[in-house]
């Protein structure tokens, strides 16, 4: 990527989230020079400093024009930060959070004016640069800054943009936590590898490679899921026998929709 040096970048937090944004930043030819961090813990600015970048452990004494400022922190330190955010939104800072569940008039409401905000849903592969994230915008982002915050967020994997802030809480059921089933899929396929008679650590180590491998496989394909579950399934064979009891009427794909409302209905009590 040719270097970008028209942006000023100011990333709120730095822990994994914000520590994989930063090196997809990098490697996108965002100038170093442009990019400022801000984190509490002296671990994260020495290392950021490492890579040539300003950091600082508080957001007050941030005066400079900065194009987007990036909230990678918990939820719950977002109410503290805020107030030292309403200097540069109203200087024309766009606001891009990546906290969970804080919707886009939380920050409206504590920013107070018109302040452009960007609200992100991404996802745990995201560490490995294998994330998908969910942004939706309010009214005043424009096409250009809109841009950039898909820019900012691809640096760590897919984007897509919701323009309905409600729908929001069935992406985060999707993938936000999808990843935790994933994990659990591997959990529940490994222990059923030990109870079919398997070595321990051969049936954890197929049913990663299974899942990972699969996954790879699906991303890359034009097919329907369908279709690539049926090329797998021979009639009669040991895969039919397997999804016989998976898609049963009290199988998978119920347990998983129930499993999705209830992530959802939880988004909503919690925001």
């Amino acid at each position: 990527y040719p270097m970008d040096n028209d942006h000023d970048i100011l990333l709120v937090g730095c822990g994994n989230m914000g520590a994989a944004l930063l090196e997809g930043w990098l490697a996108q030819g965002f100038d170093p020079r442009r990019l400022r961090v801000v984190d509490a813990q002296r671990e994260a600015l020495e290392r950021v400093r490492a890579l040539g970048i300003s950091a600082q452990p508080a957001l007050a004494p941030v005066t400079s024009p900065i194009d987007v400022v990036v909230l990678a922190v918990k939820p719950q330190q977002l109410e503290a930060l805020i107030p030292d955010c309403r200097p540069l939104a109203a200087a024309g800072s766009l606001i891009l959070s990546i906290a969970a569940g804080k919707p886009i008039e939380f920050f409206e409401r504590l920013l107070g004016g018109q302040p452009m905000v960007v609200r992100a849903m991404p996802n745990t592969p995201a560490a490995i640069g294998q994330g998908i994230t969910a942004l939706v915008a309010n009214r005043a982002v424009g096409d250009a800054k809109r841009a950039l915050c898909e820019r900012l967020m691809r640096a760590v994997g897919e984007v897509v943009w919701i323009e309905d802030e409600t729908l929001m809480d069935a992406v985060t059921a999707v993938s936000g936590s999808g990843p935790a089933y994933v994990f659990l899929l591997i959990e529940a396929l490994s222990a059923a590898g030990v109870a079919a008679g398997l070595d321990r650590n051969l049936a954890d180590h197929l049913a990663r490679a299974t899942v990972a491998g699969s996954a790879a496989y699906a991303k890359q394909s034009s097919a329907a899921a369908a279709t690539l579950r049926q090329q797998v399934t021979s009639p009669g064979g040991t895969t039919q026998a397997a999804l016989e009891v998976l898609m049963a009427d009290d199988g998978l794909v119920p347990l998983l929709r129930k499993a999705v409302q209830a992530a959802a209905a939880r988004g909503r009590e919690l925001a």
